[in-house]
């Protein structure tokens, strides 16, 4: 139960009803009705460690009486619970991660594809920047559902007008940073800088973030609002939602305006001027709506560090797949489904464990038993409370590698020409991509808690970068692997 507290003492030391320990008073906790309670709801502390009203974030109880009150959390899922909330939003964020490929697949021999190779670095960066910034929305809201912040529909308009405003600020700036990173690493790998070029990059970049992360914001909003409203943890369904079925969005926005504005710039270059310009006017008044509200205030100032980083090491990712692409058919298919399924599974932990120490702990201490660094068998397998969840998403990786990449090649193929190498060495790839980044966001998720930093806005985009990273790196070098054996993908296809 969610509490106000009024934290109240008799100032005569020699009253009878006054207890005292040591000569100091003891505090009386007591709810709304009266009621004496033992302890703190959790619920009640926000996520800069200070104790709030559930009505008013900004509302706060001094941090030395919240340091006393005793630590409880919720009830714990069961784990047939738990693997059915993830389930169901998985293999549906699967068929994105099955399209985004497919698109891939298909638009690489589009002329924008070829004669601007730097699109190409452009992909993972724009869909990491998507997922990124949708993931974080969706971990900041399921956490304030959870703490049960999401009762008030005056609130509740706040928080998502706040939300989503701060999303389109990042998406902006960010989608400009990893436009300029592109142009950058085009200009070293070609030696060589074409005007018109630069402004179809920077405009293709700008909208295609802006506009997924818009629309794909609300499906958030409503998906964790239902998902809040029929007693569902929004941690299992949301982030998987976000993850993924934003690749195929983002994926086919930036390839169809890619292709339209380079048709267009052979004539005129008025139109990717004129949407620039569009877009960075409106950045005012995305930075003034989200100044304003209480809720997102304090992350318009903070919450960059994350984000930026994430893109060029997402855009590092680019670059290997700028160079996959022109030795082994097939990689730009399957990297969106390993890149996909690593982002959907790490998130869904990394944003359950931002959400449990919002609930069970004050920022900058860790839950009693919890060290940031374990050994990896006890955050994946048996030895914390992790490692329930854990198995379970390594379990869902297995099966749904197998079944999105044999999905994924029939689509592609028209048939089913996986071979035995093939799949084993993909797969072993893939475990290990996710293994690696579970391990990771247990790391992360403690270390940045004992910093006294928001999990849900600092290290979501590390993870999801970091799984872009890895999915491209350990998938090329399973397509290396393969080739110095012959066995290359689709090698068997008359």
């Amino acid at each position: 139960m969610v509490v106000a507290v009024d934290v109240t003492r008799s100032t005569e030391k020699n009253d009878d009803q006054t207890p005292y320990l040591n000569d100091n008073p003891i505090f009386t906790i007591r709810d709304e009705t009266g009621i004496p309670d033992n302890h703190y709801s959790m619920a009640s502390i926000n996520s800069c460690g200070e104790l709030k009203s559930p009505g008013d974030p900004e509302k706060k109880i001094p941090d030395t009486d919240a340091e006393k009150q005793p630590l409880s959390g919720k009830k714990e899922e069961k784990w047939w619970t738990t693997l059915m909330q993830v389930a169901v939003p998985f293999f549906i964020a699967g068929c994105g991660t099955i399209g985004a490929g497919l698109v891939l697949g298909t638009v690489r021999d589009w002329d924008v594809f070829i004669n601007i190779s730097a699109i190409f670095v452009l992909v993972p960066s724009l869909s990491g920047l998507k997922g990124n910034l949708d993931m974080c929305l969706a971990s900041r809201l399921s956490t304030q559902a959870n703490l049960g912040n999401m009762d008030s529909t005056k609130e509740v308009i706040s928080m998502v007008v706040g939300n989503i405003s701060l999303v389109q600020v990042q998406a902006i700036v960010a989608a400009t940073v990893v436009s300029i990173f592109a142009i950058v690493v085009n200009t070293i790998t070609d030696r060589a800088i074409f005007g018109p070029y630069v402004l179809l990059l920077v405009a293709c970049a700008v909208f295609t973030a802006t506009t997924t992360c818009f629309v794909l914001d609300f499906v958030m909003v409503m998906v964790i609002y239902a998902s809040h409203r029929f007693k569902v943890n929004p941690d299992n369904v949301a982030t998987p939602l976000a993850a993924s079925i934003g690749d195929i969005v983002s994926n086919t926005v930036l390839a169809v305006t890619a292709q339209y504005m380079y048709e267009q710039i052979q004539v005129s270059l008025w139109q990717p001027i004129a949407l620039i310009c569009v877009y960075y006017s409106l950045l005012p008044l995305w930075v003034f709506i989200v100044w304003r509200n209480k809720y997102t205030k304090t992350v318009l100032t903070s919450g960059w560090t994350p984000v930026i980083s994430a893109l060029f090491i997402s855009g590092i990712g680019g670059i290997v797949l700028d160079q996959a692409v022109d030795y082994f058919r097939g990689y730009e298919v399957f990297q969106p489904i390993v890149n996909g399924i690593g982002g959907n599974l790490v998130c869904v932990q990394s944003s359950r464990l931002a959400t449990h120490l919002h609930q069970t702990a004050i920022p900058g201490i860790l839950p009693e038993n919890t060290k940031i660094i374990e050994w990896p068998w006890k955050t994946l397998f048996f030895g914390t409370t992790a490692a329930k969840v854990a198995r379970m998403l390594l379990i869902l990786a297995v099966f749904g590698q197998i079944i999105f990449m044999v999905v994924a090649d029939f689509v592609y193929q028209g048939t089913v020409t996986i071979q035995f190498a093939f799949g084993i060495t993909y797969l072993t790839c893939a475990l290990l991509q996710v293994m690696l980044l579970l391990y990771l966001a247990y790391i992360v998720i403690h270390f940045m808690w004992k910093r006294k930093k928001d999990p849900d806005n600092a290290a979501i985009p590390y993870l999801t970068a970091l799984g872009d990273l890895l999915g491209s790196v350990f998938l090329g070098l399973a397509f290396v692997i393969l080739s110095l054996f012959g066995l290359e993908y689709g090698n068997n296809v008359q």
